[in-house]
C-alpha cells in the first residue's frame, strides 16, 4: 500500500505542490484565514440573540445601536475576500520568481499590476448598436431597489452592487482573482526576462526606477485586459461569468458527499507517507471552502465550508485521533503506547497530534494506516449527512483550528446540536480505531514481554 501511495500519489502531489503558483495560492489562503476569523467574531456578536433569545432585551438597549458599526469588520473581511487572495497570490508568486529564479521583479510591482488588471476585468459591459457601454440596471429595477431600501443586485456604471459593497470583490471572485494574479505577474515577469522594460540609470531612486520598470508591463496588461473583455463581451458574457462555469462545477463536486470523502482520503493518504496532506490539498480545497463559507453567511447551506473539517472531522488532529489518544492513555498495556498517550493527552484537546503521527508512529505504520484515513472519512460522512439534511446548521463562522472539540463546532455553526454532532463524530472515529488499537497494543505488549523475559534470562 505504501509503495502504491508513493508511486501513484506522493510523486504527482509533490510535483503539484512544488509549482510556484500552487505555493502562492497556499500562502494566500493561509494569510486570509486571520481576516475570516476576526470577521466571524463580530458576526457571532451580531447574531448571538438569535442563538440565545434571552439576550434580545439586552441587545435592544445596547448592542443593536452599534450593529452597523461593528459589522463593518465582517464586511471588510468576508465581502472582499478576493482582494486578499489577489494581493497574497501576486505578492508570493512574484517573490518566488525573484528569489528562486533570480528574476529582477519586485513583489510590490506584482501586486499593483495585478490590482490594475483586476479592476479592468471587473466592470460589466454591454454592446448596444455596436458600441461598448457600461452595464446599467434599468429604471424599473432602480426604482424597485430604492423603494426596498437596498441597491443590492443592481448594476451601476458597470459595477455589480451587493448588500455590502461591490459584489465581485467578495468570495465569488476568488477564482477570477487567482487567474488575474497569475496572468498579471506572468506578463510582468516575461517583460523583464525579455528585457522589454524601461531601465533608468542606477543613480535614479529605487521608487522612481521601480515605477518605470512597471510601465511597459502595465501597457501589455491593459491591452490584454481590453482584448479579453472585448472578446468575451462579443459572446454575450464577461470574464467573471465565463470562469464561473468551470469553477462552479468544481465547487459543486467538492461540496458533494463523495467530494468531501475524497478530499479527506487524499489528505490522509499523503500524511501516511509523511507529506502534509492538508497543505497540498488545501491549495485546491481551501478557496472552495472560503467561497462556500461566505455564501453560508448569506443564507446558503454548504457543508464543505470554512473550518468544517476542524470542527467535525479531524477531532484531535489529522486522522481524527482524539479517541485513539484516550485509548492509549487509559487502555494501553504496552509501555510504549502508554508513554505516547501521556505525551498526547493534553495536546489532543487542541487538535495537536504530532506525538501520535511521528511518535506512535502512524506515518509509514501499516498497523494503523487503514483507520488513519477511514476514521476521518467516517466522521466526515456522519457530519455531512447531519448538516446536509438540516439537522445541524452549516458553518457560518471561522473558529481557530486549535479550538477544543465541541467548542469549535458550536462557534462555527452557532447551533447547540453541533456539539452533539462533534461528540458523535469523535465516537465514530474511536469505533474505527478501537480494533486496530487493540491489535497493535497486543502486538507491542507481547514484544515488550519477550524482551523483558530475555533480559531476565540473561541476568
Amino acid at each position: 500500500m505504501f509503495e502504491w501511495i508513493e508511486k501513484n500519489l506522493m510523486g504527482p502531489m509533490q510535483k503539484f505542490a512544488s509549482y510556484k503558483m500552487v505555493r502562492a495560492i497556499q500562502a494566500a489562503g493561509m494569510s486570509s484565514i486571520a481576516f475570516t476569523i476576526v470577521g466571524s467574531a463580530f458576526l457571532i456578536i451580531a447574531i448571538l440573540p438569535q442563538v440565545f433569545p434571552v439576550l434580545v432585551g439586552v441587545y435592544a438597549v445596547s448592542m443593536d445601536h452599534i450593529t452597523n458599526l461593528y459589522s463593518i469588520a465582517n464586511s471588510a473581511s468576508m465581502s472582499i475576500l478576493s482582494i486578499y487572495f489577489l494581493i497574497g497570490i501576486a505578492f508570493e508568486y512574484t517573490r518566488i520568481w525573484a528569489d528562486e529564479e533570480d528574476v529582477d521583479i519586485k513583489p510590490l510591482n506584482g501586486v499593483l499590476l495585478a490590482i490594475f488588471m483586476w479592476f479592468m476585468m471587473m466592470p460589466q459591459l454591454d454592446i448596444v448598436d455596436g458600441t461598448f457601454v457600461m452595464a446599467e440596471s434599468d429604471a424599473d429595477a432602480v426604482n424597485a431597489a430604492l423603494e426596498a431600501g437596498s441597491l443590492s443586485g443592481l448594476k451601476v456604471a458597470g459595477w455589480d452592487i451587493s448588500a455590502s459593497g461591490i459584489g465581485r470583490m467578495g468570495s465569488s471572485g476568488i477564482f477570477q482573482a487567482i487567474i488575474i494574479a497569475w496572468l498579471a505577474v506572468t506578463i510582468y515577469k516575461t517583460c523583464v526576462q525579455k528585457n522589454i522594460v524601461i531601465k533608468l540609470p542606477d543613480v535614479v531612486p529605487d521608487g522612481v526606477a521601480r515605477s518605470f520598470t512597471s510601465l511597459v508591463p502595465a501597457f501589455f496588461i491593459a491591452i490584454c485586459a481590453m482584448v479579453l473583455q472585448g472578446l468575451m463581451n462579443l459572446t454575450g458574457y464577461d470574464f467573471y461569468e465565463v470562469l464561473a462555469v468551470p469553477f462552479g462545477f468544481i465547487t459543486n463536486i467538492a461540496d458533494s458527499f463523495g467530494g468531501v470523502l475524497v478530499i479527506e482520503l487524499l489528505i490522509h493518504l499523503l500524511w501516511l507517507v509523511g507529506i502534509h496532506g492538508a497543505s497540498i490539498i488545501g491549495a485546491f480545497a481551501d478557496p472552495i471552502a472560503l467561497i462556500n463559507f461566505a455564501e453560508n453567511v448569506e443564507g446558503a447551506h454548504h457543508v464543505w465550508a470554512g473550518q468544517y473539517a476542524n470542527a467535525f472531522v479531524i477531532t484531535g488532529g489529522s486522522g481524527a485521533t482524539f479517541m485513539l489518544t484516550m485509548f492509549l492513555f487509559f487502555l494501553a498495556k504496552s509501555e510504549q503506547l502508554k508513554a505516547i498517550g501521556k505525551a498526547e493527552i493534553a495536546p489532543a484537546f487542541f487538535n495537536i497530534n504530532e506525538p501520535i503521527l511521528f511518535g506512535l508512529p502512524i506515518v509509514y505504520n501499516p498497523d494503523l494506516a487503514i483507520p488513519f484515513f477511514l476514521a476521518p472519512m467516517s466522521a466526515a460522512a456522519v457530519s455531512y449527512l447531519a448538516i446536509s439534511s438540516g439537522i445541524v446548521g452549516p458553518v457560518i463562522a471561522n473558529a481557530p483550528w486549535c479550538t477544543p472539540i465541541g467548542v469549535c463546532a458550536f462557534l462555527s455553526t452557532l447551533d447547540w446540536k453541533s456539539i452533539i454532532l462533534a461528540v458523535v463524530d469523535v465516537c465514530v472515529a474511536g469505533a474505527v480505531y478501537y480494533p486496530f488499537f487493540k491489535r497493535y497494543d497486543a502486538k507491542l505488549y507481547a514484544e515488550e514481554q519477550e524482551i523483558a523475559a530475555a533480559e531476565a534470562a540473561e541476568a
